[in-house]
């Protein structure tokens, strides 16, 4: 096990704390570790029978349009409860609202740097509204896509957003869907 024997703060903003820890490994030796502190988040899976709604934004990071399900957090929030946030943020970047929303799971986005992690809903019963994207969001697009080209998007590297390819697959183990292992 590794024991934390001092930590400092090296960066933060609204939205993460990056730390140095000072550790000591379980055969004594000295080092250190540099963690990633965010807020949990939560994705929703909008599904509507054998479809589900994505959206494509462009994601600064990384320089590119990318493919995900509505996902997000409340840095001013943290204790807002999983669900309502999956609410909030099914509504702010779709418009959709969820007659019925179902938790899935819970999962780390990656645990070898950061503490973040993410509550999973499907959402169903969809009833359509207007969204509210936020300043970064701005030209956010909404898709309806069937769930056999959500898995030729997985397939081919069109879908690469690891929280909602793993929250895809949580689905595909479920009872929400008839799996067709197509």
């Amino acid at each position: 096990m590794i024991q934390r024997r001092g930590s400092r703060i090296v960066y933060q903003n609204r939205w993460m704390t990056v730390r140095e820890d000072e550790v000591e490994f379980a055969d004594g030796s000295r080092g250190i570790y540099g963690v990633v502190d965010k807020p949990h988040f939560a994705l929703v899976m909008p599904l509507d029978g054998d479809h589900l709604y994505l959206v494509r934004q462009y994601r600064y990071p990384v320089g590119s349009w990318e493919w995900e399900f509505p996902q997000g957090s409340a840095p001013n929030d943290p204790r807002l409860d999983p669900a309502q946030l999956a609410a909030q943020e099914l509504r702010e970047e779709t418009g959709l609202r969820a007659g019925r929303l179902a938790k899935l799971g819970f999962l780390y986005e990656a645990y070898g740097y950061a503490n973040q992690g993410f509550h999973i809903f499907v959402a169903s019963a969809l009833q359509l509204g207007h969204t509210a994207h936020e300043r970064g969001e701005a030209g956010m697009e909404l898709h309806r896509l069937s769930l056999s080209d959500v898995k030729a998007m997985i397939r081919d590297g069109t879908l690469r957003d690891a929280p909602s390819v793993s929250a895809f697959a949580l689905l595909m183990l479920s009872d929400h869907v008839e799996v067709d292992h197509a």
